[in-house]
Order: C-alpha cells, then sequence, then structure tokens
C-alpha cells in the first residue's frame, strides 16, 4: 500500500460580501409586500427576519456570493447569472479551476501530472458532460475525470475515494476539486434557509508518497471513512424529472423544489451522529480525542459544532482545537471544513494530529485523520 499526502489545498472565496444586516433588509422588505397581500386575502403574515437571531442561532455574519448581482433586489431575491455558450467554459468549472490552480501551485505541479479529478460539490450545475471532464479539459490533466455529491459530505467522501485509490495504486496523483455556488439553488424568500449560505471554491491535490522526499508542512492522510443514513431532513426536491410532474411544461415552477430542511431535527440528529461517527473512527484508529490536536469540521452551524465538540471532548473548544470561518464565509456547504483546514494548518507541528469532517443532507458524514509531516 503506499503512502498517501494532500500535498496542495486551494480556496477561491468571491470578493463580494453580504451582511446579515442586508439581506434581512431585502427579506423584510419583501416580507412586508407580501403580507399586505396576504392581509388582503385574510392569510396570517409572514414573520420577519432578525439580523442578531441570525448571528446567534448559526454564528454566520456574512456570506460571500460569485454573482451578487439580483440577491437583494426585492423584486428577483436570486442572483443573475448569465448563460454561457456551449463551447465556453462553465461557471461552475471556471470558478472550480481557480481553486484548483491555487492547490496544484501549492503542490508545485501542472495540471499534466494529474490523472484524475473528482469534482464534488453538493450542488453541481449540470448532469452532463460531467463539470469535472471540463475542469479536466481546461487544466491539461489526464486520465479520467467524474463529479460526484454526498451533500455536504461532498469533498470529504470525494477525499475517501481519492486516498483508497492512490493508497491502492490505481491512481498516482487525485485532484479533488469542490466549486459551490450554492446560492444560486438557494431561496432567498425562505427565513428559515436564506440566510445560511455562501459561494467558495476549493481543491486538494492527492498524492502518492514513498517518503523519500522533504515533505515538510504537508499532511499525511493516515485514514478516511464515510458514513450515511437516509433523512428527509435536509432536502431540494430540483431535478431532471421535475418537468415531467408539471401541467403545464413551457415553463419550470421552482415553488418547493430548492433547498429546504427541518433545522431543529437536522441539529440534535446530526450533532449525535457526527459525535458517534468521529468516536468509532477515532477507535478504529486507535486513537482517542485527547490524541487530537485539532479538528476541522464542517461550517454549517457554529452552535453545532459546539455540541458535537462538547459531546466528543467532554468540554468547550476553543477557536484553536476546532476553528471556525463560517462567521465570514457563511455555509459553504462542502468546502467549508476544506477551508478550515487551510486557514488553520500553519502553526501545527510535525506530528500533530488533525480529523477534518464533514457533514450533511443524506445524511452523510465524511472524515479524514490526517498528521502534519
Amino acid at each position: 500500500m503506499e503512502r498517501v499526502i494532500i500535498s496542495g489545498i486551494g480556496v477561491e472565496i468571491p470578493p463580494t460580501a453580504i451582511s446579515n444586516e442586508e439581506l434581512v433588509a431585502c427579506f423584510n422588505a419583501w416580507a412586508s409586500d407580501e403580507n399586505a397581500r396576504r392581509a388582503a386575502k385574510n392569510l396570517p403574515a409572514l414573520p420577519l427576519s432578525d439580523a442578531a437571531f441570525i448571528e446567534h442561532a448559526s454564528g454566520i455574519r456574512q456570506r460571500h456570493v460569485l454573482f451578487p448581482e439580483g440577491v437583494l433586489d426585492p423584486r428577483r431575491m436570486t442572483p443573475k447569472i448569465p448563460e454561457r455558450d456551449d463551447d465556453e467554459l462553465s461557471v461552475q468549472a471556471e470558478f472550480g479551476c481557480r481553486a484548483a490552480r491555487a492547490a496544484l501551485g501549492e503542490a508545485g505541479l501542472d495540471g499534466g501530472a494529474i490523472d484524475m479529478v473528482i469534482c464534488s460539490t453538493s450542488h453541481p450545475q449540470r448532469l452532463y458532460p460531467a463539470v469535472a471532464i471540463e475542469i479536466q479539459s481546461a487544466l491539461e490533466a489526464r486520465g479520467a475525470a467524474f463529479d460526484m455529491n454526498l451533500g455536504c459530505a461532498s469533498a470529504a467522501a470525494a477525499l475517501h475515494l481519492a486516498f483508497s485509490l492512490v493508497r491502492s495504486g490505481a491512481q498516482r496523483r487525485v485532484l479533488v476539486v469542490t466549486p459551490e455556488i450554492i446560492t444560486g439553488h438557494l431561496d432567498f424568500r425562505d427565513r428559515q434557509t436564506h440566510f445560511i449560505f455562501g459561494d467558495a471554491a476549493v481543491a486538494v491535490v492527492v498524492e502518492a508518497w514513498n517518503g523519500m522526499s522533504d515533505q515538510s508542512g504537508r499532511f499525511e492522510v493516515l485514514n478516511t471513512a464515510v458514513w450515511t443514513e437516509f433523512s428527509n431532513n435536509i432536502r431540494t426536491n430540483f431535478g431532471y424529472l421535475q418537468r415531467a410532474a408539471q401541467d403545464d411544461t413551457s415553463a419550470l415552477r421552482m415553488e418547493g423544489k430548492l433547498i429546504k430542511q427541518q433545522g431543529n431535527r437536522v441539529f440534535k440528529e446530526v450533532s449525535m451522529g457526527v459525535h458517534r461517527v468521529i468516536d468509532e473512527f477515532l477507535q478504529a484508529n486507535g486513537l482517542g480525542v485527547e490524541g487530537i490536536r485539532r479538528f476541522w469540521l464542517h461550517q454549517a452551524n457554529a452552535r453545532m459544532n459546539a455540541m458535537i465538540l462538547k459531546l466528543a471532548l467532554g468540554q468547550e473548544a476553543d477557536q484553536d482545537r476546532a476553528p471556525t470561518v463560517l462567521e465570514r464565509v457563511g455555509n459553504t456547504a462542502a468546502a467549508g471544513a476544506v477551508i478550515a483546514l487551510h486557514e488553520n494548518r500553519h502553526d501545527l507541528q510535525t506530528g500533530d494530529l488533525g480529523v477534518l469532517c464533514a457533514f450533511g443532507a443524506g445524511y452523510s458524514i465524511g472524515a479524514g485523520l490526517l498528521r502534519k509531516l
């Protein structure tokens, strides 16, 4: 079996940020107009949103948006993303390539050194041709490429697959790319979810290491795991069969088809599930939580992460033990844990162990045990 390392990590965060206050002002303007119409029909009023409550409930203060135009327009409340010609590089592939090139640069490689590309995102732009193949072509990578989706655990699940392929010798270098343009699929008129998500792209280079060359500062992947259990509590009904369910097939109706979740159920069930998976994962590797220097968790909700870590550690975890970035970037779906790793790794000492763990719809949970070289 080959030893496996992460030789490069790349992150691309859009420059435009939208604050809670801006988002709430837009939502409340729309809700106020909607409530006037509802009152005329004797319907109950929609509750307004609140910036302070959003921060208290989630820990999020702002989120970054790749295409901000239209998001804060109460008449639209959807990013305006112009369609591109089929022969142009797609929006998602372009976004992913930015992170991929940063990861390749850190690894000291060009695209031709890669023999597999996995595009692992919670919200792929299309079904086919695979966005991964488009990224492979743009980077002039070799071998094969494919898309995969496991909700917010997509990048961690792709790391599991890349690790297994490289360790077995089936592949030499795998590039995992996770471009999340999740605001394009978000219902900004849904008070329960309108504040949660932001856009970001990440990439990691996973390759074999013979132990001979100096890899100081990088991470060896010691083991990985993935766990799933069916749940409807985080769901999207948008898909290619949607048109066939409609009487009028000339237009695609979106009501009820975008992201929705049962927040309280997700909080409780996922917190318990992640705690259990982390415990079992560490036991399987002969470790306890006391041996883990740092946890890089999925950046969904600060309170959820605090609960998971309190269950796992038996005490509160500070920013040093389990850093968060969601207050600045929001929930960036499958990209979040990798952003936390990217920004919080250089202070670790040689031999320090860390756990990367992501979780989300499915339910799905992915974990990786990393050792600083």
